[in-house]
């Protein structure tokens, strides 16, 4: 239930508050102007000012005197009229122009109309406008909770195809044959085949499952529902469940088409088999969703398209057969996709004409297609900041460190000791890298602080593309390496600080996943996690008594120990080095992997 939606009151709350207004206006206002333009006097007054001469006309009415003066013929003066017998031949013997009004009575329609019928429509009308007007400050309308929401776009609205999607060739393989279906439904009625209902496309945030999906809409040249699960929720019952018959009932009106329903996580959530776990507004609209997927005829050319990044909370009733028939999977892409969506991007700055794609792809190694493409555009601004009209190899380089760490801090104030402490921690885990056999190669160190709070870093990249498994002695020697900064400062300076905060939490991530997840410890095949999430945080639980989870705990300590003895055999071998670069790097600020390479000359091979 949504308890932040603002509850609707009865339309005679708002007529009440017109004839409210209407009250205050008459009391207020209209006695206002009244009291600006007459002054009441006595009659003796009156009398008095007929004789003095200063009166300039009169008005007689059976109940009141009005007359106005000589000095002042704008303001009106009002006295209650006595039996004055003299009254007239007083006014003639003054030569004061005066009028008696004759009574007449009001017809009894205007009577009616003016007194009741006009004051009635006047409220209703304002009480109308003040229930419009406050009606659009709440969700939903009282006339159409039950109509959907989805944005709908026409065949010519829908701009974007395959050509704009890069990096996710398989999943436009199998949503081409979507594509034609659309085109030529008779080529699959004549062999009796029949189009999926639905297509769910799983992936982590980013990987463009509603690109792709909009992509679909403009190579079929179809109209294109686009909808959020959460829209469909409501606090109101039932108003889900007529929310998805209204959607169907419109795509079939349109069909062919596509209508696609973004995070259908927030609506096809398992259902609850004890009463606090249950939802019964979602769960409801669950069983409409399940309903009209089973009611309506996939030869008409609707397609149901639907993405989510959590699969394993979605219902089992949801992904059978007949229903989201087909989950077609969006990775994160690899080295060759992430050269095709830069380039993609890259196609709406002005960019050199010497831009090595190839190795931004390998900087960037796990960058999701969103994240590639506000790269794209980071190095765009930062082209603009520097004054100039394209963006260079510098922009994109600057923009994915932006991306990873943040933007430059260089006037945060760092005292000179802290400085030369940060210099030998990243040049502890450079030198520890480098003498690893299959490490990753150094590809930047620089000690400028950045926004994210990192007073330093050092950027390795796999030179030989992106790894997919991993063997034991690959995640040893990362360990190794990220321990390598805490190693440099305890020889160094016989000190340890809190700059290796970060690589702490890699290092017991990384020791704990091989104990628990990979086999690689004393419990040998044996599960002792579960990952849960996959495609988001990859949150793990345990899965094992108190005395394993010991065990557990002892293991990954003795592995990370191991590394950072390993770590520490490594720089002191390597001292003279690593006081030299050091010293190389806190004069600089930054170097490149290649600088690092060519002063690094160690003749000493790779453990």
């Amino acid at each position: 239930m949504n308890e932040d939606q603002t509850p609707k009151k009865p339309l005679v709350y708002y007529y009440g508050m017109a004839l409210l207004i209407l009250l205050v206006l008459n009391m207020l206002i209209v006695p206002f102007f009244e009291e600006q333009r007459i002054e009441s006097v006595d009659y003796g007054t009156f009398l008095q000012m007929i004789e003095a001469g200063e009166v300039e006309q009169v008005n007689l009415t059976e109940t009141t005197v009005t007359f106005t003066s000589v000095k002042d013929p704008d303001l009106v003066y009002e006295t209650g009229r006595i039996d004055d017998q003299n009254i007239v031949d007083r006014l003639y013997e003054a030569n004061v122009k005066f009028t008696q009004e004759i009574p007449t009575e009001m017809s009894p329609f205007w009577n009616v109309f003016l007194f009741w019928v006009l004051p009635i429509i006047i409220f209703i009308a304002i009480g109308h406008l003040l229930y419009r007007n406050l009606q659009k400050r709440v969700s939903g309308n009282m006339m159409t909770f039950g109509k959907n929401k989805a944005r709908v776009y026409v065949a010519e609205e829908s701009s974007t195809t395959f050509d704009d999607v890069a990096g996710q060739d398989e999943a436009k393989e199998a949503l081409k044959e979507i594509v034609d279906f659309l085109h030529h439904p008779k080529k699959y009625e004549e062999i009796g085949a029949k189009l999926p209902k639905g297509a769910l496309l799983v992936g982590p945030p980013g990987t463009g499952k509603t690109l792709i999906a909009r992509a679909v809409a403009g190579e079929a040249k179809v109209p294109f529902f686009i909808i959020s699960g959460s829209e469909f929720v409501e606090m109101f019952v039932g108003m889900g469940a007529a929310r998805v018959r209204d959607l169907f009932k419109q795509a079939q009106e349109k069909a062919p088409c596509i209508v696609f329903i973004d995070e259908i996580d927030a609506l096809g959530k398992k259902r609850g088999s004890s009463v606090m776990q249950s939802n019964e507004e979602r769960e409801q609209t669950l069983n409409q969703l399940l309903t009209e997927m089973d009611g309506f005829d996939s030869s008409k050319g609707v397609v149901i398209l639907a993405a989510t990044n959590r699969p394993e909370v979605l219902d089992k009733a949801l992904l059978r057969a007949g229903r989201f028939d087909r989950r077609i999977p969006l990775e994160l892409p690899d080295i060759n996709g992430r050269v095709a969506i830069l380039k993609v991007h890259a196609k709406k700055v002005k960019t050199a004409s010497n831009i090595d794609f190839h190795k931004i792809a390998k900087a960037t190694a796990g960058a999701s297609g969103a994240d590639l493409a506000n790269i794209v555009n980071e190095a765009a601004l930062r082209a603009i900041r520097m004054d100039r009209k394209e963006v260079i190899q510098e922009d994109f380089e600057e923009a994915i460190e932006t991306a990873i760490a943040g933007f430059q801090r260089k006037s945060k104030v760092i005292s000179k000791e802290e400085r030369r402490i940060i210099s030998y921690h990243e040049i502890g885990h450079a030198i520890v890298g480098a003498m690893l056999e299959g490490a990753s190669s150094v590809h930047k160190i620089t000690i400028i602080p950045r926004t994210s709070g990192a007073l330093g870093y050092t950027m390795q990249i796999e030179e030989e593309g992106e790894k997919v498994l991993y063997t034991k002695e690959d995640l040893l020697n990362k360990i190794t390496t990220l321990t390598g900064g805490r190693a440099a400062e305890e020889i160094v300076f016989k000190s340890i600080t809190t700059g290796a905060r970060n690589d702490i939490e890699q290092a017991t991530k990384i020791a704990r996943s091989m104990v628990t997840q990979y086999g690689m410890g004393s419990f040998g095949m044996m599960g002792l996690e579960s990952v849960y999430h996959p495609y988001l945080d990859g949150d793990a639980a345990l899965n094992c008594s108190q005395d394993s989870s010991a065990t557990v705990d002892k293991e990954v300590q003795m592995i990370i120990q191991n590394c950072y003895e390993k770590a520490k055999k490594i720089l002191e071998e390597n001292i003279d080095q690593l006081h030299e670069l050091s010293n190389h790097l806190l004069e600089k600020e930054t170097i490149t992997g290649e600088e690092f390479m060519e002063l690094f000359d160690n003749d000493t091979e790779k453990i």
